[in-house]
């Protein structure tokens, strides 16, 4: 059973890969949409909402980007984004949002204040520290980032989604066929 550790270290480092990527696409959007409502003068419900929509963005953006560059097509990319993602990026967007809505006056202070950046930035780490466990627990499933990264072959150690596998093989072999 010694290769069983080695593939738990590889789940880990995949999991902790996976929340890194979640992570900048949820810092974009988070740190864009808290920006963009706090430079408007918007209530905290609003601000959120606006960062919580960007950080899906992001998030689904970055993990289809490379999807689609490989030659994928938008339809087929965009189903293994959000089974990639979802669940990751919603862990992450609901721990950093209720941090940033529970410190108080983070939400009120203006972009040049110490309080909301150190805020932002404790709230996103502690999503990352809190999203890594979902993330093993999905990929050690073949769920997640376990799909994205089995298509591209990348980490062999990984494991696969087979359903979205399948589905990927199949959307080439009849695009192949036209």
């Amino acid at each position: 059973m010694a290769g069983h550790g080695t593939h738990a270290a590889g789940g880990w480092r995949l999991a902790i890969s996976a929340t890194l990527h979640c992570l900048t696409g949820c810092a974009i959007g988070e740190v864009l949409g808290m920006v963009i409502g706090t430079a408007l003068g918007w209530g905290d419900y609003q601000t959120v909402a606006l960062a919580v929509g960007l950080a899906f963005f992001f998030g689904y953006g970055l993990t289809a980007l490379p999807l689609l560059r490989s030659g994928m097509t938008l339809r087929q990319a965009v189903p293994i984004a959000l089974a990639a993602d979802t669940v990751s990026i919603a862990v992450m967007e609901v721990m950093d949002n209720v941090i940033m809505l529970k410190v108080p006056g983070a939400m009120e202070a203006g972009l040049d204040a110490p309080l909301f950046w150190g805020s932002l930035a404790f709230a996103l780490a502690v999503a990352f520290v809190l999203t890594v466990p979902v993330n093993r627990w999905l990929i050690g499933r073949g769920r997640g980032h376990a799909a994205v990264h089995g298509l591209h072959g990348s980490h062999a150690d990984a494991p696969v989604d087979t359903h979205a596998a399948h589905e990927e093989h199949a959307g080439h072999q009849e695009h192949a066929h036209h």
